[in-house]
């Protein structure tokens, strides 16, 4: 006989068939293999203690600071651990507690850690000529052998913009943005190229947006999140899904000292608003994106990718664009030229977190890594 430790990223659906086990038996044990690690602020001290034997009762636990069972302090922070099935059963015996522990669980019963397996590749294609990256940056003359280039290469969606939002950028007018874009869409429209892969148009102009979209782009990616009700009434009349973005302030002024008081729970609320918002104007597809290195600093950026699976919950699929930006210079001194490698460390982890669209300049490196991540997650 023999025993060995599995690794916490087994698929353990395929292993427990591999093992043939029933699909009763699947429906039991399944919920027991992950493991939820929830952060809960601001709880009155008696519920914690409540929470706290609840849990245990059920075979999960929560720690809580350790004066809490004398409620010395009114409020305290706690962490829940529990497996899937255990959380669903302590969210059915807190629904009768006191001192706020229903409304607790209302929010717990819609926390989701699930996310799929399968990654989608967006690749980069800048019409400006001020881009922070000169790699991504092409006229209309080369453009079509990069698009070309770009499918070859295994891309799934391409993502073109015609302004730069890098930090300190200034915008342009709706006339000369759609100037610089007309060629490469035209290009795109006349070639049928959208007709192999999906094309999304990195924009927050109605007049831009509405000229791609009539010429079968099919993704409005926003950085302003439906802010301009002209977006939201575009992408609901041509069916288009939407990116929604996070940014603090604009990208003249948003890495000018960044703060939050708790960056997961600010990015929760704001995307429950532009998901309301979105489905006001009739948008159900939506893809969310919390923004990385729009008004954010290097620790601001790290915790959104660490804890990233924690928007899952909202059901929708997560896109993150830390290709080449400046905090892997933070991390460690690099040219933009040099950032591949931190590039391809970031959108791993963040894959591994529940990231599955991931917006590159590298196409052909990116499916390759992901390939083996997948192929390594599959294995037994």
């Amino acid at each position: 006989m023999t025993c060995y430790r599995l690794s916490n990223t087994t698929d353990m659906q395929a292993f427990l068939k591999r093992l043939d086990v029933s699909k009763e038996g699947l429906a039991q044990l399944l919920p027991k293999t992950s493991l939820n690690l929830i952060y809960i602020k601001d709880l009155r001290t008696p519920a914690a203690n409540i929470l706290k034997q609840d849990a245990l009762s059920i075979g999960a636990d929560v720690a809580v600071p350790k004066d809490a069972i004398t409620c010395k302090d009114t409020h305290v922070d706690a962490v829940l651990i529990a497996n899937d099935k255990q959380l669903k059963h302590l969210c059915l015996k807190e629904k009768a507690q006191p001192f706020g522990l229903k409304a607790l669980a209302q929010k717990l019963s819609t926390l989701s850690m699930t996310s799929n397996d399968d990654f989608t590749i967006m690749g980069v294609l800048n019409a400006n000529d001020d881009s922070f990256y000169k790699a991504s940056r092409f006229s209309h003359d080369d453009a079509l052998v990069r698009i070309k280039r770009m499918i070859e290469e295994g891309v799934h969606i391409i993502d073109v913009g015609g302004v730069s939002s890098r930090p300190g950028s200034v915008g342009i007018s709706e006339e000369e943005e759609l100037m610089r874009l007309k060629p490469i869409i035209d290009v795109i429209s006349t070639e049928k190229l959208h007709e192999q892969v999906v094309f999304s148009l990195d924009s927050y102009s109605p007049l831009c947006l509405e000229y791609a979209l009539q010429r079968g782009f099919g993704i409005v990616n926003d950085i302003t999140a439906l802010s301009d009700d002209r977006v939201a009434k575009v992408a609901a009349h041509y069916q288009a899904t939407v990116v929604l973005m996070h940014m603090q302030g604009t990208p003249k002024q948003m890495q000018q000292r960044p703060h939050y008081e708790d960056i997961i729970d600010e990015l929760d609320v704001f995307f429950e608003e532009r998901i309301a918002k979105a489905k006001a104007y009739g948008i159900e597809k939506l893809i969310l994106d919390v923004g990385i290195g729009f008004g954010k600093s290097l620790e601001h950026n790290l915790l959104l990718l660490k804890h990233h699976a924690h928007f899952l919950h909202f059901g929708y699929p997560l896109l993150v664009g830390a290709s080449r930006k400046s905090m892997i210079d933070t991390i460690y001194q690099s040219a933009i030229e040099e950032r591949l490698a931190g590039t391809l460390a970031l959108h791993i982890k963040a894959y591994e977190n529940g990231a599955s669209i991931l917006r590159v300049h590298d196409v052909k490196e990116h499916v390759q890594a992901l390939s083996v991540v997948q192929a390594l997650n599959k294995i037994f």
